[in-house]
């Protein structure tokens, strides 16, 4: 407490020179192909959550109906804490409203035709049921929300994602932004 008896503000992270980016999207929408293209192209770590949620037992139990992890956000934002203070890391993951909003410097938001993500769930071996929810949540706009409710509008960019060459010209917008901020935070 201040002698006012006010809270102090809380600390100010370091300042970063490298940012920290978050992908996300429905399945299918092509997160996973595009932050391992933006790491590559712009040297930035990269992390698929999904992936650490398995490996590090980041979950509580498994959903049979879905075939999918039951997510602990707790468990993953406290494995995840130390890896985003230093900045230059590009994470993948299919929602986002529960990382902390310091974390990002930029929020992609990646949208697809309803056919493109039948069409790569069904391809990845998706059972029906988890298909029709995961094209419901694209229709429905849950992710595209879920970024609007949970960032500043400034750090949220949303990128259609149907085809190769969308998905390049998506690459270069954030890799330009990825060099912009380097540029203006040496």
């Amino acid at each position: 407490m201040n002698s006012d008896g006010s809270s102090p503000p809380p600390p100010t992270s370091p300042a970063r020179s490298n940012p920290n980016i978050l992908i996300t999207g429905t399945p299918g929408t092509g997160k996973t192909t595009a932050a391992g293209m933006v790491a590559d192209a712009a040297g930035l770590e990269l992390i698929t959550v999904g992936d650490l949620i398995k490996q590090r037992n980041l979950h509580d139990g498994y959903n049979e109906e879905f075939d999918t992890y039951w997510l602990n956000e707790d468990k993953v934002v406290d494995e995840m804490e130390d890896m985003m203070s230093g900045g230059g890391m590009c994470i993948d993951f299919h929602t986002c409203g529960f990382f902390p909003e310091r974390w990002f410097d930029l929020v992609v938001v990646l949208r697809a035709g309803t056919q493109q993500v039948y069409d790569r769930l069904k391809s990845r071996g998706y059972k029906q049921n988890k298909i029709e929810e995961n094209i419901e949540c694209e229709i429905m706009q849950v992710v595209a929300d879920e970024a609007r409710e949970s960032y500043k509008a400034e750090i949220i960019m949303e990128l259609t994602s149907n085809t190769v060459e969308e998905m390049e010209d998506n690459v270069e917008k954030i890799v330009a932004f990825v060099d912009g901020f380097r540029s203006s935070h040496k």
